[in-house]
């Protein structure tokens, strides 16, 4: 599976990655409807919050919306999504999205297009392997613990 790995050490808060994604997944000049949201705290420190892929949202949705795609990468389907937000809610890295417009709840699907906008090569798009959720294995388990929480 394909997931966009931060190194915020060697981000230069540029925010070309912003753009990009928001250009690319939203056809956006807005970094509002980015899907990778940059920070820098009072201290400096710099924070690169993006979707790491791990799934614990497909179980959540009420209306099945959110699956896997064959190359891992997790996506909302719109078309079934009812904007009810319990993804957002649940999401344990706080990686899924909201915006006035659109209405449903959008996140990051690897594209790589922040990665080929960052100057300092804060990030990489890297290979990685998850665990099936409980709805991808057909069995019945609690929302969300099928992720090694050491990930986060």
């Amino acid at each position: 599976m394909k997931y966009v790995k931060p190194h915020p050490e060697k981000c230069g808060f540029v925010q070309a990655c912003m753009r990009a994604c928001a250009q690319k997944t939203q056809k956006s000049e807005d970094t509002s409807f980015s899907s990778i949201v940059v920070t820098r705290s009072d201290d400096g420190s710099i924070d690169i919050n993006v979707c790491n892929q791990c799934g614990t949202c497909i179980d959540i949705c009420p209306v099945t919306a959110i699956s896997r795609a064959k190359t891992g990468t997790v996506v909302i389907n719109k078309n079934l999504c009812v904007g009810c937000y319990a993804c957002v809610e649940y999401c344990p890295t706080g990686s899924m999205r909201t915006h006035p417009s659109p209405t449903v709840p959008f996140k990051c699907i690897a594209c790589g297009a922040c990665v080929e906008a960052c100057p300092a090569g804060a990030l990489e798009l890297a290979e990685g392997g998850f665990e099936l959720s409980y709805l991808e294995r057909d069995q019945a388990g609690e929302p969300g613990a099928t992720f090694p929480k050491a990930y986060f």
